[in-house]
């Protein structure tokens, strides 16, 4: 097995979706990933060379925005976590 260059490494133009037998689940789960978060992650925002970093309002905006599809999905979740079992309730309570 070759290494190839370990101190510049080459990066291809995106994930791509592994051999597997099940390529039907596989391209759902890619879709969904591209469909929730379309937008790459603004590296620019961090200062790794630094000990401590200061974030102003714009920065945080920007990561808000990268992650917002991850947000609105938990904001679903959450929503299901709550109502399904109070439908739930209701249903098996109000038989009238």
């Amino acid at each position: 097995m070759e290494l190839g260059n370990i101190s510049k490494p080459e990066y291809g133009p995106g994930p791509e979706a592994p051999g597997s037998s099940t390529p039907g689940l596989v391209t759902m789960a890619h879709g969904f990933l591209r469909l929730v978060q379309p937008n790459p992650l603004p590296v620019e925002l961090f200062n790794f060379g630094q000990s401590h970093s200061e974030f102003n309002q714009e920065d945080i905006h920007e990561l808000l925005l990268y992650e917002l599809g991850f947000l609105v999905c938990a904001g679903i979740g959450v929503l299901f976590i709550i109502f399904v079992p109070l439908v739930g309730c209701c249903f098996c309570c109000c038989r009238c």
